[in-house]
C-alpha cells in the first residue's frame, strides 16, 4: 500500500450497500473494490434477508466472507451456512447465495493478471 488513499473503510461501505440494497427491487446493492493489485478482485454485496443472487456459473477460484448476517451458499445438494466473520471458497460449479437475514458478503476472486499491452 502507498497511504492512506488506497485504505477502505469495510464497515462504512457495508452500511452505505446495505441502506441502497434496502431500497432496490432486487434487494441487492453491489460495489467491486478498486485494488492495486493484478490477479486479485473483490466485491462487497450487501443483500436483504429473503433475497439471493441465483444460480450462476463460478467466478474461478474466489472466497466469501461474510462481514454482516447469515447467508447460505448452495451448489446441487450442497448447502454450507455462513454467519458473520466466516469465509468459505466458493464452489468451482454453479450455485446459489441466499440471505437468510440482511447479509453484506466481500467475494474475493483469483483473476488472471493483466499482461503489460506491447508498444
Amino acid at each position: 500500500m502507498s497511504g492512506a488513499d488506497d485504505v477502505l473503510d469495510l464497515s462504512a461501505l457495508a452500511d452505505e450497500l446495505a441502506a441502497t440494497s434496502a431500497g432496490e427491487p432486487a434487494g441487492r446493492a453491489a460495489r467491486t473494490l478498486p485494488h492495486p493489485v493484478d490477479g486479485l478482485r473483490q466485491t462487497v454485496v450487501a443483500l436483504r434477508a429473503g433475497t439471493e443472487l441465483s444460480e450462476h456459473e463460478s467466478p474461478g477460484p474466489a472466497s466469501l466472507q461474510v462481514l454482516r448476517g447469515r447467508v447460505r451458499l448452495v451448489a446441487g445438494e450442497r448447502e454450507v451456512a455462513l454467519a458473520a466473520h466466516a469465509i468459505a471458497p466458493v464452489p468451482a460449479r454453479r450455485h446459489s447465495l441466499h440471505a437468510d437475514e440482511d447479509a453484506v458478503v466481500l467475494l474475493s476472486v483469483a483473476v488472471p493478471a493483466r499482461t503489460p499491452e506491447a508498444d
